[in-house]
């Protein structure tokens, strides 16, 4: 982390302007020099530099500009995106003070992944994305609470049964859809998780719909105060992300898949991709889920973290928009799982040519440089790395669904011991 802050850092200053911003030539150094960070950049245009709380009386353009405070995340790490602003007159500023503001959340994934997995845990504490995406973006606070979850399953030493774990786990993946949202399609896993195992011989449907219960009330709860505080600057923050148009600023496959026969702007092609993009997501979500109950039928054990896994594969290959530092959501599967190492491998050199080459193609844009703007080296590894990811993932769906997961052998067998039934007469333990 501390050389992900360095990198990014790369970016500020030496000189400030008088709204804060790095000068003189931030406009081109962020591409150039691949230190760009939507901490830094977002200083300017969400009255971050204002220090407004956010929401409350925001708003959102017909054109779908945010205005008053609003940011296009939930509430949650709107939170974190205004109080890392407290005490910063610049950017560079804003940048330091969200950075020791997440830095804890990255620790705490590294301490959580090292107790359930132990040396691969190193997959996450010293995997490139770390250098690359620890403070691109708010996406600490989220993993972490993700992989406190899995923790709270699978690696908490305490007497409280399945179905009491599985309603504190939900309660973190609710807060991490506070956070991000993508940890709100775990709950479902989860939920089957503890319906098939919290009794074993058979189904607990109490168990799982207390679950599932104990996440939409967290949801609501933290949601309320802002939905009631500011109504129209709390629902912004989604019409944003619903009105963005595949183009190519996400990254997707959508745009590089579609671009030669129907261009971004085309009103069809993104009308059609606003409703193809979330079904075939949801599609994903059903045939894991699916697969996953059909291995419970063969096991014995609903393999909820595999499932969940192969959700997030679904999600990243398939939504409109791919943020490069989203593969952060990734690595702690490589590590929660039993991954071959050659996979993990290929998918971190993607995803570093994509991290790379997306940045250096935008300067490229930017300065007219190159033949056309699907020539050079920077396109082609940013193709590389779009198509590379893609496939990629596609692998990990089927590897995730089929694998076992990678706990320490203490934590394995206090959760065999814990799943097998007592003797008659014996004493509990």
């Amino acid at each position: 982390m501390l050389l992900g802050y360095e990198n990014k850092a790369r970016c500020v200053g030496p000189e400030f302007d008088e709204s804060g911003r790095s000068a003189p030539d931030y406009d081109i150094r962020p591409d150039r020099d691949v230190c760009y960070s939507d901490i830094q950049h977002l200083w300017i245009g969400r009255d971050i530099d204002k220090h407004v709380f956010p929401y409350v009386h925001g708003s959102i353009t017909p054109e779908g500009q945010l205005v008053g405070g609003t940011v296009e995340y939930p509430v949650l790490t709107g939170l974190l995106i205004w109080a890392g602003a407290i005490g910063a007159d610049t950017d560079g500023g804003y940048l330091l003070g969200s950075a020791l503001l997440m830095a804890p959340f990255g620790l705490l994934t590294a301490y959580l992944l090292g107790r359930l997995t132990r040396w691969r845990a190193l997959v996450w504490s010293l995997g490139p994305p770390i250098v690359l995406y620890a403070f691109h973006n708010w996406d600490l606070p989220v993993v972490a609470c993700a992989v406190a979850a899995v923790f709270v399953m699978h690696g908490w030493r305490t007497q409280r049964s399945i179905a009491e774990r599985g309603t504190i786990a939900s309660v973190l993946l609710a807060l991490g859809f506070a956070f991000k949202l993508y940890p709100g399609a775990f709950v479902l896993p989860l939920a089957l998780y503890v319906l098939t195992a919290s009794r074993p011989g058979r189904l607990d449907w109490w168990a799982a719909v207390r679950v599932a219960l104990a996440a939409v009330v967290t949801v609501v709860l933290v949601n309320l105060p802002f939905a009631v505080a500011g109504y129209a600057g709390w629902r912004a923050s989604f019409s944003f992300q619903s009105l963005r148009k595949v183009d190519l600023t996400t990254n997707s496959i959508w745009f590089w898949g579609f671009r030669p026969d129907s261009g971004p702007e085309d009103p069809e092609f993104q009308a059609t991709m606003d409703w193809l993009s979330p079904t075939l997501v949801l599609l994903s979500f059903a045939v894991a889920v699916a697969i996953g109950w059909w291995r419970w039928k063969r096991t014995g054990v609903y393999p909820w973290v595999g499932v969940s896994a192969a959700m997030l594969c679904g999600f990243l290959l398939l939504h409109k928009v791919h943020s490069p530092q989203y593969v952060l959501w990734l690595l702690p599967f490589f590590a929660l799982l039993r991954v071959p190492w050659a996979l993990i491998a290929g998918y971190l050199v993607a995803d570093f040519a994509m991290g790379i080459g997306i940045f250096r193609w935008f300067h490229t844009l930017r300065t007219g440089e190159g033949f056309g703007i699907y020539d050079g080296f920077a396109a082609q590894a940013l193709v590389i790395g779009v198509w590379g990811r893609a496939a990629l993932l596609v692998v990990l769906f089927v590897v995730f669904l089929r694998t076992t997961d990678a706990l320490t052998e203490d934590t394995a067998a206090a959760l065999s011991a814990k799943r097998t039934p007592a003797a008659p007469g014996a004493p509990p333990g």
